[in-house]
């Protein structure tokens, strides 16, 4: 099948690769522009173009998507499918209707669940026990469309948004091929969500960061979990300075201690009382200006006060 692709981040290109690999004609990828990063604002491709690249796929980079640059681009690829995974931009109905097949796309929750920007995060941070993928129609409304095909896959008690969006990357590519297999053969069917049902899953900020240790001890390791790599888990109740948290534990232990009291501070971590009864050790962490490391590396240069 001649299929349009449109993605930027690494989660999406998990999927353009299995297009290619499944032998289907890539006549163009669509991606966001390059952008400034690090101390010399050097232009960064997207983790989809470096992949493209590599294909010789010929890669678009329109500025936006509402100004007719990209309704033109597609107009001269002619596709009969198009195909989003993370794109980033909002996209004209125009352009979702114009392909033989319409337009298609890879969402990483179980839709009408965790509509938005960033549906892995929200499901941990949610505590949820399962998640997946759906393969949508697109439609005007925010992640709206029918439903074509759904995968889902159970969150490790200790998996983080960084190694969920990973796993879930690689379940979309499975799915997303199954689905165009699907559509090629005319056996595709399509479910309409279910609105009563639906959450919303918006951007995050760094106003989820702070940790309310009068929270639970399991609320808390997902609110760990849930902002991992950005923007992260944050406190300074335990040493009186700022740090980030990227790990935890729940213990199980109990105590009666006040929440936010550090309880021990050892090679395993550093235990604190949480507002349900319960102990969370924190085993990785970065203090402010520092790097990333474990509690014991930490404690050997910040000894805390019990």
């Amino acid at each position: 099948m001649r299929i349009l692709f449109m993605g930027t981040p690494e989660f999406a290109v998990a999927s353009l690769k299995r297009l290619v690999e499944d032998g289907h004609e890539l006549c163009g990828v669509l991606t966001q522009p390059d952008k400034p990063k690090n101390r010399g604002m050097k232009l960064i491709p997207t983790p989809v173009k470096e992949y493209a690249l590599t294909k010789n796929l010929p890669v678009f980079q329109p500025q936006k998507a509402r100004d007719g640059e990209a309704m033109s681009i597609v107009r001269q690829l002619d596709p009969e499918l198009i195909v989003v995974a993370a794109y980033g931009k909002i996209l004209p109905e125009e352009l979702l209707n114009y392909p033989k097949y319409g337009s298609i796309n890879v969402h990483s929750s179980l839709l009408p669940k965790y509509r938005g920007a960033a549906p892995i995060n929200w499901a941990i941070l949610n505590g949820e026990a399962e998640t997946g993928v759906s393969i949508m129609y697109m439609a005007a409304a925010l992640d709206a469309g029918d439903v074509i095909a759904q995968a889902r896959t159970p969150i490790g008690p200790d998996e983080d948004a960084q190694t969920l969006t990973a796993r879930l990357a690689e379940l979309g590519a499975v799915t997303l091929s199954e689905t165009v297999t699907a559509l090629e053969n005319g056996f595709a069917t399509r479910t309409p969500q279910d609105e009563s049902a639906f959450t919303y899953a918006p951007m995050l900020s760094r106003e989820l960061s702070p940790i309310d240790w009068t929270r639970s001890a399991h609320a808390i390791n997902c609110q760990i979990r849930g902002l991992i790599p950005w923007p992260a888990a944050s406190t300074d109740a335990v040493s009186g300075e700022a740090m980030k948290v990227f790990r935890s534990v729940e213990t199980g232990e109990q105590t009666a201690a006040k929440p936010g009291t550090v309880l021990t501070a050892d090679k395993r971590g550093i235990a604190v009382a949480c507002g349900d009864g319960k102990v969370l050790s924190l085993t990785e962490i970065q203090a402010v200006g520092g790097k990333r490391m474990s509690a014991a590396d930490y404690l050997r240069g910040h000894p805390i006060q019990l």
